[in-house]
């Protein structure tokens, strides 16, 4: 069982509260939306998110789906979950990292020009750090300056400058610009 994933579905407070009433006796979902005051849909989502790590099971009976707390799994000590070796190794993380940023490179130049700024913050870092690349960590640029590499590679340039100071790549004391991370 993935540990992490275990804790982030009982981190949730009306999973909680259903746990504790499938722990007193098993149940159908529109009894347990009546008596945790929910809406039916509410208590089937949170209860699908409690059958995917086996913490309910569901039986049918007529007309019904019972559900029932797989109490066994819960009296075990939380110790027992967490496995090191469940917990990803930081060298897959790290690859899988890789690929995520090599896939946002390619996604947003072509030919080394940047199609356009990526909306979402995580993709906008990763082509930031990739352009800053462009700049030496101790010296000191002019707007000019930052303005022909930057030309070289967008054609809104000024924007690209602005997103490149607001992320915290850049910085500019009287139009003077210093590369702020290493990269």
């Amino acid at each position: 069982m993935d540990s992490v994933k275990l804790f982030k579905c009982l981190s949730d407070r009306s999973r909680l509260k259903i746990i504790l009433e499938l722990k007193e006796k098993a149940s159908y979902v529109e009894l347990l939306a009546e008596k945790l005051k929910l809406s039916p849909s509410t208590v089937s989502f949170h209860l699908k998110k409690l059958q995917e790590l086996s913490l309910v099971s569901a039986k049918k009976d007529q007309y019904y789906t019972v559900y029932s707390l797989n109490s066994e799994l819960l009296e075990k000590p939380v110790i027992n979950f967490i496995c090191s070796s469940e917990l990803k190794d930081s060298k897959e993380d790290e690859k899988s990292e890789f690929e995520y940023r090599n896939k946002v490179i390619k996604s947003f130049f072509h030919y080394d020009k940047l199609k356009r700024i990526p909306v979402q913050m995580k993709k906008r870092n990763i082509v930031l750090a990739y352009i800053i690349r462009l700049f030496d960590y101790d010296k000191d640029y002019s707007e000019k300056e930052v303005n022909e590499k930057l030309k070289e590679i967008y054609y809104d340039h000024c924007a690209l400058r602005r997103e490149l100071v607001d992320a915290g790549f850049m910085y500019r004391i009287n139009n003077t610009y210093k590369k702020l991370k290493e990269s």
